[in-house]
């Protein structure tokens, strides 16, 4: 009877033993890293310096948002709208003038003493005032009255100042239906409906032209 025992784990035959432990790949490192040249599907793209695989988000223009745009304003790029009381002042600041100016202007010509003298200065205040708005709002935008209130006219497409097309639109729609037949009356109805009008508040003559009040610095 032989009286060798197995001493070891050697298969009959010897050799090596058999290894079960993953044997890392030529150059170190985890047989489960990525290999060269490749980012992490959630982390940085290939060639670039880490962050998001997406890029980086646009500038933001300096003003929050990533499109710079101004807080409160119509359209990209505008200032916000003029405040209402703003508006009814500055045009009752130059109809107060302009009528004054008609006046002073009829005086040698014209009796005051009688209705025809009124209706008179009346009738010469309104085309002086048709002319005043389209000449000032076609050279940038504002009136004295509109430049004392911190606001002025504005094109809704880009908020350049009005066109002369625009300028002369506006201030015609404003004019001349209460210098045909309305009279006075044409003038609340007109400013009303920039009170419900929504989003850009615009009076009946800023939809004819296209325009919008907005502030100024």
């Amino acid at each position: 009877m032989s009286t060798n025992e197995p001493s070891s784990p050697e298969p009959e035959g010897g050799g090596t033993p058999p290894s079960f432990d993953k044997q890392p790949p030529p150059g170190g490192g985890s047989p489960y890293d990525t290999p060269p040249g490749y980012g992490s599907s959630y982390g940085a793209p290939p060639g670039g310096t880490g962050g998001s695989p997406y890029g980086a988000p646009p500038p933001s223009g300096g003003h929050g948002s990533p499109y710079g745009t101004p807080e409160g304003g119509p359209v990209p790029g505008m200032p916000p709208l003029g405040k209402w009381l703003n508006r009814i002042v500055a045009k009752v600041l130059d109809f107060v003038m302009i009528q004054a100016i008609a006046i002073v202007v009829l005086l040698p010509f014209a009796r005051f003493d009688n209705q025809d003298g009124w209706v008179g200065s009346t009738w010469l205040g309104y085309i002086l005032f048709l002319i005043y708005e389209g000449l000032m709002l076609s050279r940038d935008g504002q009136t004295l009255g509109k430049r004392l209130m911190k606001v002025r006219v504005a094109m809704l497409v880009d908020g350049s100042p009005p066109n002369p097309s625009a300028a002369w639109t506006r201030s015609a729609t404003f004019v001349v239906p209460a210098l045909i037949c309305c009279g006075a009356l044409w003038w609340p109805i007109d400013g009303l409906f920039g009170v419900f009008d929504k989003p850009y508040q615009q009076c009946i003559h800023d939809k004819a032209a296209k325009t919008v009040v907005v502030t100024t610095v």
